[in-house]
């Protein structure tokens, strides 16, 4: 009868294969400590020229160390030459990512049109500032161009600038005008056919 993987135990680590497992358990079942230790020492220099990549990480030792512990069940009983990090460390779940929870007034332009408006904000008045108004009603012009098909006015762009900035960026559509965006349809992904 055939034994298939989904028959047999589950690896701990299943990028290391089921050789390096069944080295592992091997080297568990030997009673002699200093023929165990090196055993051990002989299966990490065989995953290190099975995975040469490893040897570019700073700690490349530590982890495989680490890994050989984890294969073994943590049972593992030699003569470690580095600190071995436990179960806890290893097999923690990760902290919870902190999302942040700003409201956005129109997610079409999404945070960073609205970052960039902030630091426009704070800057002293002047040529730099206006030309940063500028080119973040352009972008924003480019936004909206891009989710819709219809025309956007610039007074539109410059009405959602001011409102965004409390009133305290202004551009008038009778002095300022944006450039006229075309979003171009994507390749439709077919070949023509040859006639």
């Amino acid at each position: 009868m055939l034994t298939y993987n989904t028959m047999r135990p589950r690896l701990p680590l299943p990028e290391y294969g089921r050789t390096i497992q069944k080295m592992v358990d091997h080297c568990l079942a030997i009673e002699d400590r200093d023929e165990r230790t090196r055993c051990a020492y002989a299966i990490v220099e065989t995953m290190e020229k099975l995975f040469p990549k490893v040897k570019e990480h700073p700690d490349c030792r530590q982890t495989l160390w680490d890994h050989i512990v984890r294969m073994s069940g943590y049972t593992l009983d030699v003569d470690f030459p580095v600190e071995i990090t436990g179960p806890e460390a290893l097999e923690a779940a990760p902290g919870r990512v902190p999302y942040p929870g700003r409201f956005m007034r129109r997610r079409i332009y999404g945070k960073t049109i609205e970052l960039m408006i902030d630091k426009a904000i704070e800057m002293p008045e002047g040529p730099e500032r206006d030309e940063l108004s500028l080119l973040i009603a352009e972008q924003m012009k480019k936004m909206l161009c891009a989710q819709t098909s219809d025309y956007i006015s610039d007074a539109r762009v410059f009405d959602d600038l001011a409102e965004y900035s409390h009133g305290l960026i202004r551009l008038s559509p009778e002095t300022t005008m944006l450039h006229e965006y075309k979003i171009i349809a994507p390749p439709s992904g077919k070949k023509k056919k040859k006639r």
